[in-house]
C-alpha cells in the first residue's frame, strides 16, 4: 500500500493512500479514519476522508506548550502502518434506504442516458438501484454524497454543458460515479431520478448531513405519486 504523510499548514496533516478511485483504497481510508478516531490523538479536531486520502486537523497547542508536531507525525504513521480493509469490511453499519423516483419528471436525462447506454429505462433503473453503495466522501457542497459501487456498465460522460440549476435531491451519474445533490446547485452530471429525502439540514447540529462517509446506501425505486407524498410529508 502506498502511504504518504504531508503537512497541510501548521496544524493539519494529509495521509495519501493512492491516487485512484477504487473501493479497496477508499475502504482503507475509512478504516484509517476509524483507527485515528479511536486512538485518542491529542487535540484532534476533525477527520475528513476522501477517495484516497485522509485529512487530520488539530487544534493548536495551548500557549506556552512546545510544538509536538514531530510526535504527532510519528504517532499517525504508526497508526497507519499495516492498515487493511478488513477493519471496514467487517463493519455492520446500517444500510440507509433512500427512496428514488426514476422518471422523466424527476430525472430529465433518464431517457437519453438509457438510449446512449443501450438499455431500456427499466434495465437502467434495475442496474442503478441494485447495488449497496458506500459513501466514499462528502464534497463539492455540504451533504453531497459521492457513492462507490455503481455498475460500471452505467459509466457515461458528464454533460457537455453543465446546468446552472440542478434540483435538490437529484440522483445523478458523472462518469463512473453516482451521487446525490443535497440542494439546488449548478452541476454537469446526468440526472436520472430524485429523492424526497433531505440530504442536508444546517439546523440539525448533531447530524446536518443525512449521509456520512462510510455509510452504506440502497436506492429504493418509488412511483412519482409516492415521491410527491413523501416530499410533502404525507408519507411514512
Amino acid at each position: 500500500m502506498s502511504l504518504q504523510l504531508e503537512a497541510m499548514g501548521e496544524h493539519a496533516f494529509m495521509l495519501r493512500l493512492g491516487d485512484t478511485i477504487d473501493p479497496e483504497t477508499n475502504a482503507r481510508v475509512h478504516a484509517l479514519s476509524e483507527r485515528m478516531r479511536a486512538a485518542g490523538l491529542p487535540r484532534l479536531r476533525e477527520l475528513v476522508p476522501a477517495y484516497a486520502s485522509l485529512l487530520l486537523r488539530f487544534d493548536p497547542p495551548p500557549p506556552g506548550d512546545d510544538d509536538d508536531s514531530p510526535c504527532l507525525e510519528a504517532r499517525i504513521l504508526d497508526l497507519a502502518s499495516g492498515i487493511e480493509t478488513s477493519a471496514i469490511a467487517k463493519a455492520t453499519s446500517m444500510v440507509r434506504r433512500v427512496p428514488v423516483c426514476y422518471d422523466a419528471a424527476c430525472g430529465e436525462d433518464l431517457g437519453p442516458v438509457a438510449q446512449t447506454l443501450g438499455f431500456s429505462i427499466e434495465e437502467l433503473v434495475r442496474r442503478h438501484s441494485a447495488p449497496i453503495y458506500r459513501v466514499a466522501m462528502i464534497g463539492f457542497a455540504p451533504g453531497f454524497a459521492y457513492l462507490l459501487g455503481m455498475d460500471l456498465a452505467l459509466n457515461i460522460p458528464r454533460r457537455d454543458t453543465p446546468r446552472t440549476r440542478v434540483p435538490a435531491g437529484s440522483i445523478a451519474i458523472g462518469g463512473a460515479q453516482t451521487g446525490i445533490y443535497p440542494r439546488e446547485l449548478p452541476g454537469g452530471w446526468q440526472l436520472i431520478g430524485r429523492t424526497p429525502s433531505r440530504l442536508f439540514d444546517p439546523t440539525d447540529v448533531a447530524r446536518p448531513c443525512l449521509l456520512a462517509p462510510g455509510d452504506r446506501v440502497r436506492f429504493e425505486p418509488v412511483s412519482h405519486e409516492t415521491y410527491a407524498r413523501l416530499l410533502t410529508g404525507q408519507g411514512a
